[in-house]
C-alpha cells in the first residue's frame, strides 16, 4: 500500500484508448507514484478519458442502452426534486426557522447550493465522462488509496441506507388526505409499502418505458407548481374570499426568526433534502450521448426551473396560510394550503391526487438514478455475488439493485415508529451523505491536480472555485451544527427521541465502512492466506463489464501479478501463451 508522492514529476505518458471489453490487454499502463492510469472511451460519444486502474472497467457498450436523451435528463432530475419535498418540508422549514423572511432565504441558499454542487457533479463528469453511478465513480478515482478503501466504504453505506421510506411514507400520507380517513400507523405504512413495490415492478419490467413514464409525470409535476404558482399570485390580488389577508405573513417576515443553531441546522437539512435531485441524471452518465454538453445545458435548465417554481411555490404557501397553521402542517404542507383556498371539496382532492403523482414519479425517478449508483458499486467488485450487481437479465434492466432498494426501505418504512418516520429517515441519510460530499469535495482538488501532472488537456467544464468552496463549506456546517441542543433540553427536538440519533447513527454507519473495510480487505485474507486481486469479467455479450475481487494465494500473487496488469486483465502475450499451450496438449493427445 502507500500514498502516492505528490511532490514528484509526472512521468507519465500517453497510451492509445481501449474500446474493446476484452479480459486481456497489452495496453500501456500510465504511472505516476504508485497510481497507475488506464485511458479507454465508450460509444457515448463522449472520447478518451483517464482514470486509476482500481476502478470499475468503462464498459465501452452501455448494457442498458442509450435511452437517456436531453428531455430524460431534465425530467430525471425534476423527478426527483419536485418528489416529496416541496409538498412536505415548506412547513418544517418555516417551524424551524421561525420567520417567513428566513424561510424563504433558505429556499435561496437551497438554490445557490443546488447550482454549486451541479457545477462540481459536472466538472467530475468531465474526467470520467464515460461511466455512471455519480458520486461512485468520483469517490473512487480521487481517494484510489487505500486500495478499495471507499468502494467498500461506500458500498456498505449504500447497502444500509438505500431507502426511499420517507417518500413512500409522503406519498401514504396524501392518499389517506384523498380519502378524507386517518390511517393507523399499519395502514400508514402498508400503503407505503404497495406504493413502493408498485414502483419497483415498474423499473424492473421496462428500462425505456420507464424512463418514458418519468418524462411523462415530470411534466405534471411542473404543471402542478405552475397551478401552486398562479394560485399565489391570485391570492396575493386579493381576488380569494376565503383569505381576507394574504400579506399578513409577509408583514414583520422576520419576526420570530430563531436564533437556535440546532433548529436551524434541521431547517437546513430539509431544504437539501427538498434540492436533492439536482444531480440525479449525472448516475445515467453513460446511457446519454455527448454526455457533457446535453448534462450542461439541460441539467442547467432543471435546476433553473424547479428552483424558480419552489419559491414562488413557497410564496403562494405562505400568502394562503396563516403562519402558526402552516408551522405545524409537517409532511402535508401542501394539503394544508390546498384547503385553505379551495376548502375540503373535490378541487382539495383534485390536487391532492397531482401530488400522490408526483410522489409516484419521484419513486421512479430515485430507483432509476440509485440503481445506477448500486450497480456500479457492483462493478467495482467489493460487493458478493458480483454478476448478480452487474446483470441486466433478463428484462435488460439491474434486478439486482432494485431488489436491494426494495428490500432495504421496505425495512425502513416498518421499522422506525410512524410518528417520527418522516423527520428521522429524512436526516439519518444526510448526515453521512454530508461526510462523503466533504470527502467529494476535497477530491476534486485532487483530481484536478493529478489531471495537471498527468498533462492533460483542460476537461470539458471547470467549475468556479467560490462554487466548490461555498459547496464544502455548506456540506461541513450540516455535519457540525445538528450537535447543537434544541430549545427545551436533548428531547426537545423534531422528534420524540434524543435530538442527535439521526447524527450518531450517521456517524456509526461510517465507523461500521472502515470496520468493515479492515476485516473484509486486510484480516479475514490475513486468516486465509490470500490477498484480493481485480479481475476483468465479461458477464454479459451486450456489454456489461466488471470487476471481481478475486483470492489469490500468496505462494501465487508475484505470478498473478506478473500476468495481469493493474486493471486486473490478463497480459495479453500471457494469454496468448496460455492458448498456444493449450493448443499444444490438444494436437499431442490426437498424435497419441
Amino acid at each position: 500500500m502507500g500514498f502516492p508522492k505528490f511532490w514528484a514529476r509526472s512521468t507519465a505518458r500517453d497510451a492509445a484508448a481501449s474500446t474493446s471489453p476484452d479480459t486481456s490487454s497489452d495496453l500501456e499502463v500510465l504511472h505516476d507514484g504508485d497510481l497507475a492510469y488506464t485511458v479507454a472511451k465508450a460509444e457515448n460519444g463522449s472520447g478518451a478519458a483517464y482514470q486509476e486502474a482500481v476502478g470499475a472497467p468503462v464498459e465501452s457498450r452501455s448494457p442498458l442502452g442509450y435511452h437517456v436523451g436531453w428531455v430524460t435528463v431534465i425530467f430525471l432530475n425534476v423527478n426527483q426534486m419536485i418528489g416529496t419535498g416541496i409538498f412536505s418540508t415548506p412547513g418544517t422549514i418555516l417551524g424551524k426557522t421561525g420567520s417567513v423572511g428566513l424561510a424563504l432565504i433558505y429556499w435561496v441558499i437551497g438554490l445557490l447550493l443546488a447550482v454549486a454542487g451541479f457545477a462540481v457533479y459536472l466538472e467530475f463528469t468531465s474526467y470520467f465522462p464515460n461511466r455512471s453511478g455519480s458520486e461512485v465513480v468520483y469517490l473512487e478515482q480521487a481517494f484510489p488509496r487505500p486500495k478499495h478503501f471507499f468502494p467498500i466504504s461506500f458500498a456498505f453505506y449504500s447497502v444500509v441506507l438505500s431507502f426511499s421510506s420517507s417518500n413512500a411514507i409522503v406519498l401514504s400520507n396524501y392518499l389517506w388526505a384523498l380519502a378524507h380517513k386517518t390511517p393507523t400507523d399499519w395502514q400508514l405504512k402498508g400503503v407505503a409499502i404497495a406504493a413502493y413495490t408498485v414502483a419497483v415492478i415498474c423499473v424492473i419490467a421496462h428500462n425505456k418505458y420507464s424512463l418514458w413514464a418519468t418524462n411523462v409525470i415530470g411534466v405534471v409535476k411542473i404543471l402542478t407548481l405552475v397551478f401552486i404558482s398562479i394560485t399565489g399570485f391570485v391570492i396575493l390580488g386579493g381576488h380569494v374570499s376565503r383569505i381576507p389577508d394574504p400579506h399578513a405573513n409577509f408583514r414583520n417576515s422576520f419576526e420570530g426568526t430563531t436564533q437556535n443553531g440546532n433548529d436551524l441546522s434541521v431547517a437546513l437539512v430539509n431544504v437539501i433534502f427538498a434540492y436533492s435531485g439536482y444531480a440525479n441524471a449525472f448516475s445515467v452518465v453513460n446511457e446519454i450521448k455527448n454526455p457533457i454538453p446535453t448534462l450542461k445545458r439541460n441539467g442547467a435548465v432543471s435546476v433553473a426551473v424547479v428552483a424558480i417554481l419552489y419559491i414562488l411555490c413557497n410564496i403562494a404557501y405562505f400568502a394562503a396560510v396563516p403562519k402558526v397553521t402552516f408551522a405545524k402542517s409537517n409532511a402535508i404542507a401542501a394539503s394544508v394550503f390546498f384547503g385553505a383556498v379551495f376548502g375540503e371539496g373535490r378541487a382539495q382532492d383534485a390536487l391532492n391526487a397531482l401530488v400522490l403523482i408526483s410522489a409516484f414519479g419521484n419513486l421512479l425517478a430515485v430507483l432509476i438514478g440509485q440503481s445506477r449508483l448500486i450497480r456500479e458499486i457492483g462493478r467495482q467488485g467489493v460487493l458478493p455475488f458480483t454478476e448478480f450487481w452487474v446483470s441486466t437479465r433478463p428484462f435488460g434492466t439491474p434486478i439486482g439493485p432494485y431488489l436491494l432498494k426494495w428490500v432495504v426501505t421496505i425495512i425502513f418504512i416498518i421499522a422506525p415508529p410512524a410518528g417520527d418516520a418522516f423527520q428521522f429517515v429524512v436526516s439519518l441519510k444526510t448526515y453521512p451523505d454530508g461526510i462523503f460530499f466533504v470527502a467529494m469535495a476535497i477530491g476534486l482538488w485532487i483530481v484536478r491536480y493529478r489531471h495537471k501532472r498527468l498533462n492533460r488537456e483542460k476537461p470539458a467544464f471547470k467549475a468556479w472555485d467560490i462554487c466548490l468552496v461555498f459547496f464544502l463549506l455548506v456540506q461541513i456546517y450540516t455535519i457540525a451544527t445538528p450537535w447543537i441542543p434544541p430549545k427545551g433540553g436533548p428531547y426537545a427536538g423534531s422528534v420524540s427521541f434524543w435530538y442527535a440519533t439521526y447524527a450518531a447513527v450517521g456517524i456509526g454507519v461510517i465507523v461500521l465502512c472502515a470496520i468493515y473495510y479492515v476485516i473484509w480487505m486486510y484480516v479475514i485474507p490475513r486468516f486465509g492466506g490470500y490477498q484480493l486481486r481485480p479481475e476483468v469479467l465479461n458477464v454479459e455479450d451486450h456489454g456489461a463489464v466488471t470487476h471481481q475481487l478475486v483470492k489469490v494465494p500468496l505462494a501465487e500473487v508475484e505470478k498473478w501479478d506478473r500476468e495481469h496488469d493493474e486493471a486486473g486483465r490478463l497480459r495479453r502475450r500471457h494469454a496468448q501463451d496460455e492458448y498456444a499451450a493449450e493448443i499444444g496438449s490438444l494436437e499431442k493427445t490426437q498424435v497419441v
